[in-house]
Formats: C-alpha cells, structure tokens, sequence
C-alpha cells in the first residue's frame, strides 16, 4: 500500500470484503484508551499514544480514526486518549509513555472554528463532544495538548496533524487574535506535522521511528514540516520571507503566501523555507503527499471500524457529529474547484482521488446489516460530490497546473466533465437490497453539472437524490465578488435551477433550489452587498442557510482579508473587516427580521440605496422603525411580504 522499511510490525491489509458490522460494538472492537484495555489485549506498552481534541469515534470520517486504523493496519499499538483534561498533566499519562511517539490531533474541526462564531462568540455547543457538551477541549487544542506532553515527557517525539495542524504549518493570520501567529510547529513543541491527508506520512514516520532514526533527523518525507538550525539538506528550496519581514510588512505577508499556494503540487513543488532569525532555525516545509490510488484509497475506508463512538459515551447522549455521516458514503478526495474561501486547497489538494464502485457498494451493503440502519445512505461524495475523475490526464500524472484554474473564471479547456461513473455508482446503490433512498449531501458544482452535454446526472438528481430541496452554494451574485470567490458566473446557476425544477417536475415532484449565500466576503462592497439582498427579495423567502465570511487559517480569502491584496494577483481587493460593517451585510440578507431593521436601513444609506426604503414592491423595508410606538399604530409588519 504505502512505501516503507521492513519491520516487525508490519501487517499488510489486504482488503476484499469490508468487515461486517458488529451489531452493538464493546470495548474490545476499539483501541485501548486506559491500561485495562491495554492488559486486556496483553499490551506493556503503545507504540503510539494518540491524543486527540474530539471524543473517540471510529468512524472513516473522522481523521483520527483513519489514521490510527492504518498504523494498527501496518503492526502498530495505537492508544487513544480522548479529550484529555488540559489542567491536568496526568490526564495526558493515561496509557503511559509510548515507545514511538505521541500523536496529537485537535479534532475533526479547528477547535477555533468549533468554539467561536464568526462574530467571535461563544459556541453553546460541541458536537464532537459526548451530548453536544462545551469545554471539554481547550481553545488551539493541539499547541495546548502539545504543551502539556512536552511538560511531562520531555524528549518522547511529537507528531501533530489534523485540519487545525495542517492549515497553521507555516506563519498564518490568526483571525481571533487579529495577528500573525508562528508555525505551530514551534508553538505546540511538536517535532513534526504530517500536514493534509497523512495516511502516506504517517506510515513513513512510524517506520522511520520503528527503524531507530531519531526525529529530528526525518526531513525527508513529503507532506511533513519540520524544524532544522540549516537548509543543507534541502534541494533548490522556496525561501519564504522571514518570520521578522513577515510582521513587518502585511504586503510581504501575501507575497509569502502566495508562494505558497504556488507549490502545492505533490509532483512538482519544493520544499519552502521559513526563516526565524530570532531563534536561529527554519521551519521547513516539503512538498505534499503524493494522492492515493484508488486501491490504496480502497483499503483506507475498508479498514475494521466500528463506525461508531466508543461505548463510555452511551449514557452521555452519544457524539451528535455521527449521526449525519454514520451512514455516508466518502467517495473521492480532493477538490478541482478552488474556492477562495476554502481551505481544502491546502488540506487535500486540488487532484481527485477516487475510490472504486465495488468498495463502495460493499460498504454500503454492509451499513444495511446495522441495526440502526433505517434504509437511508445520507450522502455520496467528499468535498464535491459528483468529482470522482481526475480533471484532465495531465493531473495524474503532473498534479495541478500552479497558475490555471479548472473551473473558473472559466473552464480549462482540457477539463474533463463526465458524470458516467457516478451516476452508474448512483444507481447500483438504490438496487442494494435494504437501501430505500440515497441522498446527494457534500457540494455540487452546478457549473461543472451544466458543462456536462448529458443532464443525466440532474435528471437522475431530481427524481432519485433529492428530497423536497435542494442546497447549492452559489454563495453571490455578483461578479465583483465571484471573481475573487473563484466561483462561477450567476446565469449558470439560474440555469441549473431552472433545469432541476424542470426535471423535477417530469418526475412528479415539487422541488426547489435553496441557495447557500455569503455576506461580507472580500470584494463585497455596501452597494454589491444591497444586490445580494435583492436577490434574497426576488426569491419570496428567507433563504435559510446563510454565513457571515469567516476568515479561517490558509485560505485565499483569510489572506485578502488580513492584508487587503489577493496573493494570485497582488491587486488590491476591498474586503468589510469591520465587525459592525459585516454585520450590516449579513443583515441585508436577512432584511426581513425585525431585529435587524436598524442594520438594514444603515446599510442601506451607506449604500446610498434609500430606493429600497419604501412602500413599493420593490423595497426591502418601509420606513418607520417597527419597535417605534408610530410604527406599531401604523403597521403590524414594516416589511413586505414577497410570494414565490
């Protein structure tokens, strides 16, 4: 599966069959997470200790699960220690000293991104946590977890990972403390990061370990960060600016980063370099790992999971998160698309990785044996649900080109657009005996549907994976604020729609498209963001799912956000930092709460669109305050109401 060192411990998984699923999984199904467990299975010691920002659930969609899974794959004793209490470095002993390394993960999610709201206030919810409970993971769960390894056991290696790790490797804008912040590879007292999808990285360090080569002395592993007081051993490295240059300039900042969104291709890039002369090393970053095949991708998800949480959180109220995706299907990686707002760029890469039709169809086989398998497969799909081919025959071979983008602003004209193998997917999935319906959740690119001279797939769409509605992400409306999203132009949106309702139609079906909306990103000025509320107008309703532009660590967007200049161009872009700004925008959008009536007149002004402050047909709201003793002797509803 993976290239490594011969050992003792190795143990290839060939997978045929995917495990049956136990009915009702005990501790023994699960790696130890005490010293019972680890007697139980007659074990002194771990190999590797775990520690992990989210409770234990082995399921394929949790990252942790995955890469324990593989290393027990390989011979590897793996012990997890699930959201250790920070305030107590014995809660970090739990399974003692492992003879390789520690592994630290702060969860599925930053555990920023899980705490705060994008208005920085306090989640009241964890859904990574037994019954939704907060607190139970620290703020920068992997520096905080790092740390207090470091404490106690001063010399054992430390290998970070995860989305919190992978998207803070290099110097980032820290979006909650409004500044920069160091790699967290310096910070956290790890040794190393195994950054994106380290199911490859991981099975090379552990071998390297295994083989008696010291941690500091692992510098050659693609999709690793590592620190060294020299570059000697680096082959014509990127040099990055330095730590010093990149605090004093925000310029520099974007010029630095987008350096690095030029060598994120795992067959063509160099290794970057980060200096940091006040501590006299280099954070040094290799290039990514190189994708999964298919076979490979196969025996990741077809390792023995229990697909569910650990048994001690029964009576807690079990891990809310499960439950959309236990009975998901993960069908590709990677995603072609190239959203400015999103990270996955850095994370999984811009190259589709796919797995076979027959793995999936004998997982989901599989699932109908569970008892709480009700008939339903929640989702098909990853990052993007219908991209399960590589986007040209270059990429296979070459990765992704490093200044052209697939989709936007317009198709490359060697992209490849085929929904054949995932309708065919689609299709044998609905005939597996106990499956009643099988639902299409991750994103789709409509633009990509469209492109498509076969409308298949939206037929197929229409009358078997949707129920009621269906959630597209055209995120605006206007090309000022595409362009930079890197998304496609409106009018291909309005003809999906009006394809989908036709199809839908055909099928005997009332179906609707619910547009996902984004106020205040970068490019969104006060004027375009009264556009997008004329569009929420034209609609006839609220459009429920709408996001406030969150700046999260490593993307295009964070960057134009902290320094005002997008990295592909270095060209200025406008972008609302200010809260009360952005919370104007938002409310736009949501013109017809009456809590947001002052917002929206002030936006309004601002935007110097008093044409929609009226008694027309066309006006977001009238112009009496709806909290005023004039306003309620008036009207019971200064906002007008809109049919379909």
């Amino acid at each position: 599966m993976y290239p490594h060192t011969a050992h003792t411990h190795t143990k290839k998984h060939h997978s045929k069959a995917v495990e049956p699923i136990t009915p009702r999984p005990t501790r023994d199904h699960f790696l130890p997470v005490n010293k019972e467990d680890m007697k139980h299975r007659s074990w002194d010691q771990c190999d590797f200790v775990y520690v992990i920002g989210d409770a234990y659930v082995d399921h394929p969609s949790f990252g942790p699960a995955i890469i324990s899974r593989v290393l027990e794959s390989r011979g590897y004793k793996v012990g997890i220690i699930p959201q250790p209490d920070w305030h107590d470095p014995k809660s970090i002993t739990a399974l003692g000293e492992p003879r390789l390394a520690f592994l630290v993960c702060g969860g599925n999610m930053d555990s920023m991104v899980l705490h705060y709201t994008v208005a920085k206030h306090r989640r009241s919810k964890d859904f990574y946590s037994p019954g939704g409970k907060t607190n139970l993971r620290p703020d920068h769960a992997t520096t905080v977890y790092g740390n207090l390894i470091r404490r106690t056991y001063k010399h054992t290696p430390i290998i970070i990972g995860g989305i919190e790790a992978s998207l803070r490797r290099l110097a980032h804008y820290d979006y909650w403390s409004d500044s920069l912040k160091r790699s967290i590879l310096l910070d956290s007292g790890a040794d190393l990061i195994s950054y994106g999808m380290g199911e490859r990285s991981i099975v090379e360090i552990a071998d390297a370990l295994n083989s008696g080569i010291d941690v500091h002395d692992i510098t050659w592993i693609q999709g690793t960060v590592y620190r060294a007081k020299s570059t000697e051993q680096c082959d014509h490295p990127v040099t990055l600016p330095s730590w010093n240059e990149l605090q004093r300039s925000k310029r520099t900042y974007a010029e630095s980063f987008g350096l690095q969104c030029r060598n994120l291709n795992p067959y063509l890039s160099h290794s970057l370099v980060e200096p940091y002369p006040d501590d006299h090393l280099y954070v040094i970053q290799n290039p990514p790992a190189k994708p999964l095949s298919t076979p490979d991708l196969d025996e990741v998800y077809e390792l023995p999971y229990t697909r569910t949480y650990h048994p001690m959180y029964e009576n807690q109220g079990g891990i809310p998160a499960l439950s959309e995706v236990k009975f998901s299907l993960t069908s590709n990686r990677g995603c072609l698309g190239e959203c400015a707002f999103c990270a996955l760029n850095f994370h999984q890469g811009r190259i589709i990785q796919a797995r076979s039709e027959e793995s999936l169809v004998r997982e989901a086989t599989a699932m109908t044996h569970d008892p709480d398998f009700k008939g339903y497969i929640n989702d098909v799909g990853g990052p993007t649900a219908q991209f399960i081919i590589p986007a040209c025959a270059k990429q296979e071979t070459l990765g992704a080109c490093t200044n052209k983008r697939c989709l936007a602003p317009t198709p490359c004209k060697s992209l490849r657009v085929d929904h054949t193998k995932y309708v065919h997917l689609l299709r044998r999935l609905r005939q597996i005996p106990g499956v009643k319906k099988v639902f299409i959740r991750s994103g789709i690119r409509f633009d990509y549907a469209m492109l498509d001279s076969d409308h298949t797939f939206i037929k197929e769409l229409a009358e078997y994976h949707t129920s009621g509605q269906l959630r597209l992400a055209p995120e605006h409306v206007c090309p000022e604020v595409l362009n930079v999203m890197g998304k496609p132009p409106h009018r291909l949106y309005e003809k999906f729609c009006k394809e989908f309702e036709r199809y839908s139609k055909e099928a005997g079906k009332e179906q609707y498209v619910v547009p996902y909306l984004m106020s205040s990103h970068p490019g969104s000025t006060m004027e375009v963001a009264a556009k997008l509320a004329e569009f929420c107008r034209d609609l006839g309703y609220m459009p429920e799912q709408v996001s406030d532009f969150y700046p999260t660590p490593s993307t295009i967007s964070t960057c134009i956000f902290y320094t005002g200049l997008d990295p592909r161009t270095m060209k200025h872009v406008y972008c609302p930092t200010n809260p009360h700004e952005k919370a104007m925008q938002r409310a736009l959008i949501q013109y017809r709460d009456p809590k947001k009536y002052d917002l929206v007149v002030e936006a309004l002004h601002r935007a110097h669109r008093e044409n929609l402050i009226g008694y027309g047909p066309k006006c977001l709201v009238r112009p009496v305050c709806p909290h005023s003793h004039q306003g309620k002797r008036r009207h019971t509803n200064p906002y007008r109401k809109h049919s379909k």
